[in-house]
Parts: structure tokens; C-alpha cells; sequence
């Protein structure tokens, strides 16, 4: 699981599926052009007598735009909840498949023995298949002369 999440951390992709800490919620997005239209819209509201900014650039179409633009960021930000929760449904189900792996070959190995080709068919390395440790410099060395 570490050399996962390392990996993860790696990619640029990553960030932006807020993979680093799993636990965490992913950021909602804001915008900041909204907040802009929003007082800007207020300080052209206040002008007597309107301005006249042309015929497309009316006060009820720039309303518009940002009544749309506010409808998309809460559905952005309801699909990112959504995200959030099938993310979370899909690791615990992970987790559990994990426990389910080592309890079979747990399993396999208690019944058949860790020597057992059955162990190794379920995908576990033969007790006699290991490779040897190797200790380095328990002996005492001669004393150089």
C-alpha cells in the first residue's frame, strides 16, 4: 500500500484527484469571476439612469450568465460529493477484497502446508522456493599482520 501511494504522489493526475490523502474530501470548486460579477453587477444597478453598454450587454443578460454559471458550479460540486462517495465505497470494498486475499492464502497455507504446490497455485511462494538470507560479517576476522 505504501509503493501505491508513492506511485500516486508521482503524478500530476494525482493532485488533481486529490489522491495524496484519500480520506480527504476534494476541494469545491469556486469561482472567482462570480464573486467579480456579483458586485460588479450590484455598482451597475446603482447607476441612474442606466448606462447604456449596448444592445447585447444588457444587465438582465450579464444576470443571465451568471445564473448559469452559478448552476454549473453546484452541479460541478454535487458530482464531486458523488465522486467523493463512490471513491469511498470503492476503498472500503478494496480493503475488504485485500483482508479476503490474505485470508485464503492463509487459508491454502494452513491446510496444505507453505511447502504445498496448492499454496503456490493460489499465488503464494513455496517455503523451499525462498531465497536463503544472506548474513554479512558474523564471523570474527583474522587480525591483519
Amino acid at each position: 500500500m505504501a509503493t501505491d501511494l508513492l506511485v500516486r504522489k508521482r503524478s500530476g493526475l494525482s493532485k488533481l484527484l486529490n489522491l495524496e490523502d484519500p480520506k480527504m474530501a476534494r476541494q469545491r470548486r469556486t469561482s472567482p469571476a462570480l464573486v467579480v460579477a456579483r458586485a460588479r453587477l450590484a455598482g451597475l444597478n446603482k447607476i441612474n439612469p442606466a448606462a447604456n453598454l449596448g444592445p447585447n450587454l444588457t444587465p438582465q443578460a450579464y444576470q443571465a450568465v451568471m445564473d448559469d454559471t452559478v448552476a454549473i458550479e453546484d452541479s460541478h460540486s454535487q458530482l464531486a460529493a458523488q465522486m467523493d462517495d463512490s471513491s469511498n465505497r470503492f476503498d472500503a470494498q478494496n480493503d475488504l477484497l485485500r483482508d479476503w486475499n490474505r485470508r485464503v492464502l492463509s487459508a491454502v497455507e494452513a491446510q496444505f502446508g507453505p511447502d504445498s504446490s496448492e499454496y503456490e497455485m493460489v499465488g503464494g511462494t513455496r517455503k523451499s522456493k525462498r531465497k536463503r538470507p544472506i548474513r554479512k560479517g558474523g564471523g570474527s576476522t583474522p587480525p591483519a599482520s
